[in-house]
């Protein structure tokens, strides 16, 4: 009977392991970094393993995890993530910036049925090429196999369009440094070819989109998971900005080696990863 039980026992702990193995890097550079792979607690310094990050995420209702999108590390975490979550408890729902409004109906039809093969998958989800579906198809199709909901976040074109021509006025949320600290992300992300009086645009597309994101986790059934870019993370900047509940989401954001390091009052997690080639995003453009 004892040996029995210890070779259940084994067999258990054997799965827990394998469960637990993190993906391969993929990212070349920054692999010499001894935090590597392990998640930073911004409130206590203390670096943690991966498994340690699970259980501190086991019970959070609403979770926030922001991505370099073109980092192929991120995208096979989040991936892994959602598999060790919904193999200790079943998730609700996983929200995603890549999806819009106008999409919902045909994932809805997809969820849960015999997914096609990537090109017709693509096509029947009308799936934006500005997404790269080698890095987000794995997401999609593991939100659409489980019992779950997959949930688009995002605004739709016309909206965005829309706040474009008409912009909205900014929250109060936006105060001083932060309006003027997420104006400068704009600058940045245009290589500052935008003109100012394209900022406030801009601007009201951003706030839009996290509004939109807030309002959809928020909604969502729980445990809800958003994956989203860094910015819109940011407890500082993004959706935690906009959060109308009593439960404040947790925030992990995925950071490649070498970059600053977000802070508490940026993150509550930092897991950190390999980054990608260097590469100038603004060259070419005039």
């Amino acid at each position: 009977m004892m040996k029995a039980l210890f070779t259940v026992f084994g067999l258990w702990l054997l799965t827990v392991t394998v469960q637990a193995a993190l993906p391969d890097w993929q990212a070349p550079r920054g692999l010499e970094d001894p935090h590597l792979g392990q998640v930073l607690d911004t409130a206590t310094g203390e670096w943690l393993a991966p498994g340690q990050l699970l259980e501190r995420l086991l019970e959070a209702p609403y979770v926030l995890v922001g991505e370099k999108h073109d980092n192929p590390d991120h995208h096979a975490l989040q991936l892994w993530l959602l598999e060790q979550l919904q193999a200790r408890r079943p998730q609700g729902a996983l929200v995603m910036e890549m999806l819009g409004p106008q999409q919902q109906a045909a994932v809805d039809e997809q969820q849960g049925r015999m997914l096609p093969e990537d090109a017709a998958l693509v096509q029947a989800l009308d799936w934006n090429p500005g997404w790269d579906w080698q890095h987000y198809g794995p997401l999609v199709r593991w939100g659409l196999a489980v019992p779950q909901r997959l949930l688009a976040a995002n605004l739709g074109r016309d909206e965005m369009s829309a706040l474009y021509r008409q912009p909205q006025p900014l929250s109060e949320v936006y105060r001083g440094e932060t309006r003027e600290a997420l104006a400068q992300i704009m600058r940045e992300s245009h290589c500052h070819k935008l003109p100012e009086t394209q900022v406030p645009a801009m601007l009201a597309i951003q706030q839009g989109r996290d509004q939109r994101m807030a309002e959809v986790l928020q909604a969502a059934p729980t445990p809800a998971l958003l994956l989203a870019g860094g910015y819109h993370v940011r407890k500082d900047l993004g959706v935690p900005l906009h959060w109308a509940g009593a439960t404040a989401p947790r925030v992990l954001m995925l950071v490649e080696a070498g970059s600053a390091l977000p802070d508490e009052a940026q993150a509550d997690y930092v897991w950190l990863t390999p980054a990608t080639e260097e590469q100038d995003y603004c060259a070419g453009i005039s």
